[in-house]
């Protein structure tokens, strides 16, 4: 059955809609998601958690309105003067009352005549709204209410909340670091007066990085022989080096007398030649490789060189990250508000034992917290998927035309052929990097929940999980994206896609070596060019600015954007390569060069077909052919006496 699709192959014709199923299970997840949203808005009140609530269901710093069902004096009462929670005893905050207050205490208040004189000071009353000024004294102190417990410590406002200040937790320290005036506050002046120098250095950063994909088709091929120079030579250096320690050292051992030799010095020896004869063995194995890997490494800087010609063809191919940057970033922030929503959205009962307002998530709740944060990762990983599939669907269309003069808009009609055919095929493999990402999650959850336990045989078990898991998902993402190239190039659906771009991988495997390998390592090089070449403007520009404290902290923030940017644009790239490998294995499989079967490789490609010189004549032929053909029908026009009558 192959071979008959072989003989009848077109690339990039012949489509179909594919994983149809998966693509209308997505959707009606989706509606799932819309349900969840629209129960949890129309049930929940983000106010609550963003302002805080007391015991009686009042959203501090609002005005309330009466809650249904619950017939309690203190609910539903006017707070708008009254933006901060208070609570009764800040050391069991769940089982102490809560209330709303105008103003946290400044300072300790070490009994009752001291709060009452807060109250009288401040207008801010520590105790139950219906407890007059003049009555706090003899009201009564409780965790329970009507007054707090004293003494009550000095606070200050964390998210609306009274927190005590000498509270010995990592709140009360960072809130200490926010609120001294020197390293942090030094810091985030230095990042607000540099606003604009980071914000233009941010620019440049893009400007160098577009350069750099422009010219590093033009420099791979000159680092990745170089590393591999280094590499090469470092191996027998280090060998030669160990061979030369050993020597040295056996001399030195048998020129001592044998009642004078030490055991030790025996051992050191003798573990010396055995590292030698390792390292032998390595460097002997490397340079096996290295001759080995010699054309693969070839095909690497061609690969580059065809690269750069696609971005030529497509410039805008680039800013595919930009995109899908904020598709995500719109999708979180619904996401997020949603969630806020739904943390809100319990119904509110009257707790018969304390006379207090509490809110009690349904039963339906709990299951849909798991349904959202599985919404978050699958949606997340479609428009990931989604930007993998356009990028190959450009390249393919690239190569597959063999005309380069007539592509025209690859980046839209690959945009077209995902919308139209393919969303399923994308809806499916992103599903199934979230299966194994969401065990993945549960397990470092529950490292981190045993980190302290001294069960060290469940702590290397469960890293051991999650370093499996770990390498499970980067494989099968990057067999999704070969499969997404296969699916660009043929149509076909993901299960067969994410078959054949299996068999094309192990098949050459040796290729896909060498890109994961040198092709890579020259990419994370024109990553750190990036960072490297804004880093130092940044140093130039910022070592005479006198508004700064640190002036290396404005730079560290340009750095580290620098490198995100540089990844964006050159991940791009290395997806580019990755395509156009695949698309040349496929290219090689199907074809042979033959009349009727030419490759749609270009010429700098060929020299790493076996048949190469025979495919060049051929592809010649059929260029002189059609150009003859183009010729003949000029001349028949000319000479038509009918269409020169005409005219």
């Amino acid at each position: 059955r192959d071979e008959e699709e072989d003989e009848r192959w077109q690339p990039l014709m012949d489509r179909s809609c594919t994983d149809v199923i998966a693509l209308v299970i997505f959707i009606l997840f989706w509606i799932g998601m819309f349900f969840i949203a629209a129960y949890s808005i129309a049930g929940g009140n983000a106010y609550r958690l963003a302002y805080g609530t007391d015991s009686y269901g009042n959203v501090c710093g609002m005005k309330n309105d009466k809650i249904a069902d619950i017939n309690l004096k203190s609910a539903g009462l006017d707070m708008t003067g009254r933006p901060y929670v208070f609570f009764m005893d800040i050391t069991s905050p769940k089982d102490a009352l809560e209330i709303c207050v105008q103003k946290c205490p400044d300072k300790d208040l070490n009994n009752i005549q001291e709060i009452q004189d807060f109250a009288k000071n401040t207008s801010s009353s520590l105790c139950e709204y219906d407890i007059k000024q003049a009555d706090i004294v003899p009201a009564g102190q409780s965790h329970l209410g009507p007054c707090p417990n004293t003494p009550v410590k000095a606070s200050t406002s964390f998210l609306n909340r009274c927190v005590p200040k000498d509270a010995p937790d990592f709140l009360v320290k960072f809130m200490a670091i926010l609120n001294s005036y020197d390293i942090f506050y030094k810091v985030l002046s230095d990042v607000f007066q540099a606003r604009a120098e980071i914000a233009g250095m941010c620019i440049l950063a893009v400007v160098i990085a577009l350069l750099m994909v422009a010219l590093i088709r033009f420099v791979a091929g000159v680092v990745m022989w170089i590393f591999m120079a280094i590499v090469a030579v470092a191996s027998i250096i280090g060998t030669a080096l160990l061979w030369w320690t050993y020597a040295t050292k056996r001399q030195e051992y048998y020129a001592l007398p044998e009642n004078e030799r030490l055991d030790e010095n025996g051992d050191d020896v003798t573990a010396f030649l055995v590292y030698s004869i390792i390292a032998t063995i390595a460097t002997v194995v490397l340079l096996i490789i290295l001759v080995v890997m010699r054309k693969r490494v070839k095909l690497v800087v061609a690969l580059f060189h065809e690269a750069g010609k696609v971005f030529m063809h497509t410039p805008f191919l680039v800013l595919q990250p930009l995109w899908t940057f904020i598709a995500l970033a719109l999708f979180f922030i619904y996401w997020t508000a949603v969630l806020v929503f739904l943390a809100t959205a319990g119904e509110p009962t009257v707790d018969t034992s304390t006379g207090w307002v509490t809110y009690q998530d349904p039963e339906p709740v709990r299951y849909m917290w798991w349904y959202h944060v599985v919404g978050l990762l699958w949606t997340s990983e479609f428009f990931l998927a989604c930007q993998q599939m356009v990028i190959a669907g450009a390249v393919t269309q690239v190569y597959f035309t063999r005309d380069k003069k007539q592509v025209s808009s690859p980046i839209l009609k690959a945009t077209g052929r995902l919308i139209s055919y393919h969303l399923g095929s994308v809806a499916i493999g992103s599903f199934i990097i979230v299966l194994v990402k969401i065990p993945r999650l549960i397990l470092t959850y529950i490292q981190a929940k045993l980190k302290d336990k001294e069960n060290q045989c469940v702590q290397f078990t469960l890293k051991c999980c999650i370093c499996c898991l770990w390498c499970l998902e980067n494989c099968l993402k990057y067999l999704n994206y070969n499969a997404y190239t296969v699916i660009a190039i043929e149509g076909t659906s993901f299960c067969t896609a994410a078959r054949r771009a299996f068999l094309a991988l192990v098949s050459n495997a040796l290729r896909v070596v060498a890109i994961n390998s040198v092709g890579d390592f020259v990419l994370f090089l024109g990553k750190l060019g990036v960072v490297a070449i804004v880093g130092a403007i940044s140093l130039i520009i910022f070592r005479t600015d006198t508004r700064l404290h640190y002036y290396a902290v404005p730079i560290l923030v340009i750095c580290v954007f620098a490198f995100f940017i540089a990844h964006c644009f050159l991940s791009v790239y290395e997806m580019v390569v990755d395509t156009l490998l695949l698309c040349f294995c496929e290219d090689c499989r199907i074809n042979d060069g033959s009349p009727g079967r030419e490759y749609y490789m270009d010429k700098s490609l060929l020299e790493f077909v076996e048949n190469s010189s025979e495919a060049l004549k051929n592809l010649d032929k059929k260029k002189k052919k059609e150009a003859a053909n183009a010729n003949e029908h000029v001349e028949l026009r000319e000479t038509d006496p009918t269409e020169n009558a005409l005219r």
